[in-house]
């Protein structure tokens, strides 16, 4: 992996308390949406599932805020949390955070950085072309 992130988007495309960025990733392996979104300035992303049950929580894609874009709430149950650490403020997640991805931008772009659970999907190479027998 780059030691400077996978860029994920533009800077420009994240809109203060604006829609997301959602992207694929693969979680222990298996394929998950995450997502980046900017607030109070700065972009946090977390994996686009819910600490109550393990849902996608977007009610649309790539719209994770309340009515008064200040906090994430899971559009299945409702469990808010805060957006700039991912913990749980009410709702039935109790005390649990969202599981968060680590972010950087530079040169007008946003980066994202795979961790040991969370890693970039890997698309295969395109199968040789087959030579007649």
């Amino acid at each position: 992996m780059p030691d400077e992130g996978l860029r994920l988007c533009a800077s420009a495309d994240l809109a203060e308390r604006g829609k997301a960025a959602v992207f694929d990733v693969l979680l222990w392996g298996q394929p998950a949406r995450a997502f980046a979104l900017r607030f109070e300035g700065a972009v946090v992303a977390y994996l686009n599932r819910c600490a109550h049950v393990p849902v996608e929580m977007d009610w649309q894609e790539g719209e994770f805020l309340d009515m008064d874009r200040c906090w994430i709430v899971c559009s299945i149950h409702g469990a808010t949390y805060d957006p700039t650490n991912g913990h749980c403020v009410a709702g039935p997640a109790g005390r649990g955070r969202l599981m968060p991805i680590r972010t950087a931008e530079r040169d007008g772009q946003v980066y994202w950085y795979p961790s040991a659970d969370i890693r970039p999907v890997v698309f295969d190479e395109p199968a040789a072309p087959h030579s007649p027998a």
